[in-house]
């Protein structure tokens, strides 16, 4: 009997990654099929990424981090440093950047490991002001003029030509950084990890009472989420050919937090469906800047204060919940049974 279980999960797992697979082989001609989009989808998948970073904190850890701007101004900015100063190639330039927001994180974790809900997002959004402050001023970054002529990315081994030297040629790297995201935001969730970080957002007292050492989960999870947005900050700066202060303003803070809670919290394809709605709107149905601003900040106060929260699970809300709330409302209901007559009374007769 012990041999079932390891024959079953073969069983189970290898369904998975064949429809995984033939997903992404679908996912991967779309933009030459619906007009040559890749631009619109390679940005979409780059800065899903980065809203995956933020998920983690917020939706699995019940915190507000309004710094992951700068882990993903970090990877960017030490991948246009490294390109074109120190003429660092795309397999150098990306542990680079990984390990600049990993240090931040580090900081940043370390100041703030004691402070909860209000006071951990003040300080972490002071974090992003003081980091936009210096990026503006110190020409050792650039500047206000920022970093540019950021050559294109090269992945290739050998003989194994892997460049992007246009958005076609980059959004297979987008989306190979995506689904190496989902992966491993998956992972995280079912591991123990994740089960720590979910007892210590629902109930720090017990998960305390439990053994478990809440300041170091939430830690840890904090410098787990940096790596993401840090690595979509890596292949923007390829995407743009350009790094600049602009990283720090509040679109991309409102994006991110938009992508995490509009779609629903803690689903697995939130942030991504989240963030293709924005950038389609965007890219497909503009109306001009001040327009497209005045719509993201809109859909930000109407996922907090309109569309379901999720309440204290830390799951859905957002679309999904509003969604799922009309169709149970929508839903004909049973009418109720007589309620049976009270012990000790007769029943009139007619």
């Amino acid at each position: 009997m012990s041999g079932a279980p390891r024959l079953l999960l073969p069983r189970l797992f290898l369904p998975r990654l064949f429809l995984a697979v033939a997903g992404a082989l679908l996912l991967l001609p779309l933009p030459g099929w619906i007009g040559g989009v890749h631009g619109a989808f390679a940005v979409i998948a780059i800065l899903a990424v980065a809203a995956y970073g933020l998920d983690i904190v917020v939706s699995d850890l019940g915190e507000v981090s309004l710094a992951h701007t700068v882990f993903f101004a970090a990877g960017a900015y030490a991948t246009g440093l490294l390109a074109t100063r120190a003429g660092a190639g795309s397999w150098v330039t990306l542990p680079a950047a990984l390990l600049a927001g990993l240090a931040i994180a580090l900081l940043l974790g370390l100041i703030t490991l004691s402070l909860r809900e209000f006071v951990f997002s003040l300080v972490t959004y002071a974090a992003s002001v003081v980091a936009a402050a210096v990026a503006h001023n110190w020409n050792v970054l650039g500047g206000s003029d920022g970093v540019s002529g950021i050559p294109t990315l090269d992945l290739s081994i050998g003989p194994l030509r892997l460049a992007a030297r246009n958005d076609a040629e980059l959004w297979p790297f987008a989306l190979a950084l995506l689904l190496v995201t989902l992966y491993a935001v998956r992972q995280f969730r079912r591991s123990r990890l994740g089960a720590m970080a979910m007892m210590v957002h629902l109930n720090p007292r017990l998960a305390t009472m439990s053994g478990i050492d809440v300041r170091r989960v939430r830690l840890r999870v904090f410098l787990l989420s940096a790596p993401f947005s840090a690595a979509a900050g890596w292949l923007y700066a390829y995407q743009r050919a350009y790094v600049g202060p602009d990283l720090f303003e509040t679109y991309f803070l409102v994006l991110m937090l938009t992508a995490v809670v509009l779609v629903g919290r803690r689903l697995l394809l939130g942030p991504l469906l989240g963030t293709a709605l924005i950038i389609g709107q965007e890219r497909f149905l503009s109306f001009g800047g001040d327009i497209n601003a005045i719509l993201l900040g809109g859909a930000l106060i109407l996922s907090l204060a309109v569309l379901p929260s999720g309440g204290t699970s830390g799951g859905t809300g957002g679309l999904a919940g509003g969604l799922a709330g009309l169709l149970e409302r929508l839903r004909p209901r049973a009418p109720d049974a007589a309620a049976p007559p009270a012990e000790g009374r007769s029943v009139p007769q007619p």
